[in-house]
């Protein structure tokens, strides 16, 4: 029989940070005027110079190498604010023209079906206003056009914050051989390397295609 499962607490790798998209909140602030563009390259300094601040300090950077804006940026996207009244309350580091958000992912090429959120984070000075689900949701969008009938993203079951963000807008976590209760969440233990533990969430677009064998 399986138990429920924690891990001593340590510190946090660089591969299992802890959310930055917000959690569901009950009642949410409005959400601030926003433009939603396609990364370039050129925004891959910019972006790498705000990630670590936006977990925390946690040391993240080397997650979001310069090829995702290379390759992957027809299916990631950019949040920016656009109103100078909002940046000026979203405090310190959030101003017109400087990302709200942002979210790098991609079809995969092995499995045309399914695509994958490699990493996505919002301005610690603009959580709770809905720009991570709205990131989500325009990935979402983009890879239901291109037939994916899936989406799947990995979460360290720890972090409560990205596990209720993962549900509430539609996610669930596989819960099948392999897996085992940890903090409440099925996981994958050792998922990553040994003691990177990861909740596997999908959500399906396409609920037909998903249970037709033929689709």
């Amino acid at each position: 029989m399986s138990r429920e499962t924690t891990r001593p607490d340590r510190p946090l790798s660089a591969t299992r940070p802890l959310s930055t998209l917000g959690p569901p909140a009950s009642r949410p602030r409005p959400t601030p005027p926003l433009r939603f563009r396609r990364p370039t390259e050129a925004d891959h300094a910019p972006l790498v110079r705000l990630a670590d601040d936006w977990w925390g300090g946690r040391p993240v950077r080397r997650l979001l190498p310069r090829f995702w804006f290379r390759h992957f940026a027809s299916t990631s996207w950019i949040a920016e604010t656009d109103d100078p009244a909002e940046a000026a309350t979203g405090g310190t580091g959030s101003r017109p023209g400087l990302p709200a958000g942002f979210l790098v992912g991609f079809v995969s090429p092995d499995r045309p079906d399914e695509a994958f959120i490699h990493l996505a984070s919002t301005n610690p000075n603009l959580r709770r206003r809905g720009i991570g689900r709205a990131l989500y949701e325009r990935f979402c969008d983009d890879v239901r056009a291109r037939g994916v009938v899936r989406v799947t993203t990995t979460v360290w079951p720890g972090d409560r914050v990205a596990v209720e963000f993962h549900r509430a807008i539609g996610f669930r976590a596989i819960d099948g051989p392999g897996t085992q209760p940890m903090y409440g969440v099925p996981a994958f233990p050792d998922y990553d390397a040994e003691g990177e533990d990861r909740a596997v969430f999908v959500r399906v677009l396409d609920p037909v295609r998903e249970h037709d064998p033929t689709g």
